[in-house]
């Protein structure tokens, strides 16, 4: 993007061949009866916040603020989700979580510090459309809880991307016709197939059964390891060097996360 195909243009194709891919993934398991007087309003809903919303304003966030901006504001994510959680699910404050979540939270900046990122009134409408992404996905961690509760991951994940492939059509079916496909090479053509299975279905995927054996606090939380794993990548890549803030940030974002983790009954208070 976006000499190829714009945002909101490759955002058709990553939903609607993820969607393809779990109708068929879907045909692997026993079909399942929906209830869709009970729950077909949350269907529609997680496919608002977790496709929809999710993808349009996150893509668009970036073209009008900075990448280091949009990672900053990221970080709010499991903070959002944390407290969602709280009130949407009824779940427990749990102390340790909290407590994780920060020192997670504290582990990234720390990583992140010394690089160049600044709010100003030119980026403001990106840095306001991401922050309202990380919102948007926080409560679909929070609301999928309860369909994954009653139906196998791949039946959510086929209706979310069903329904959420239809919202995104009017957004961005103009820039999917104005799409140069005949100038992709096979380069381009392989990164679009990596990001479809891989960061769009396994990913999704692997979160709704994550969402259902782990909540949506401790996912929600796994998203620190991001800025850690980019890093490994980079120094494995000889694009960074390791260095001892990175040693310190990553310390951090580890014991941060294990701490999430934990289930200690001392740390639980009702909320």
């Amino acid at each position: 993007m976006p000499f190829y195909i714009q945002g909101f243009g490759f955002i058709i194709i990553r939903v609607g061949v993820a969607m393809v891919l779990f109708l068929l993934a879907s045909l692997l398991i026993k079909k399942e009866k929906i209830n869709w007087k009970k729950h077909g309003p949350r269907f529609v809903l997680c496919s608002f916040l977790g496709v929809t919303a999710n993808m349009l304003m996150f893509f668009k966030g970036l073209e009008i603020t900075t990448p280091i901006n949009g990672a900053v504001l990221m970080l709010a994510t499991p903070v959002f989700v944390f407290v969602l959680n709280i009130l949407v699910n009824k779940q427990k404050l749990i102390m340790a979580q909290m407590i994780g979540i920060l020192i997670a939270c504290a582990g990234c900046v720390v990583l992140m510090a010394g690089r160049s990122f600044s709010f100003s009134s030119a980026t403001l409408p990106g840095d306001i459309l991401i922050i309202l992404n990380a919102i948007s996905y926080a409560a679909f961690l929070v609301t999928a809880r309860e369909l994954l509760a009653n139906y196998h991951a791949l039946t959510v994940s086929k209706y979310t991307f069903i329904f959420g492939f239809v919202m995104v059509l009017p957004f961005g079916w103009q820039e999917f016709t104005e799409a140069k496909f005949n100038l992709m090479g096979t380069k381009i053509i392989l990164e679009m197939i990596f990001i479809i299975v891989f960061t769009t279905f396994i990913a999704y995927l692997l979160n709704a059964w994550a969402i259902l054996k782990a909540g949506p606090t401790l996912v929600g939380a796994y998203i620190y390891l991001q800025p850690i794993l980019a890093s490994i990548i980079a120094i494995l890549l000889k694009k960074d060097e390791l260095s001892m803030h990175k040693i310190l940030a990553i310390l951090l974002i580890f014991a941060g996360v294990f701490i999430t983790s934990t289930k200690n009954k001392w740390y639980k208070l009702k909320a």
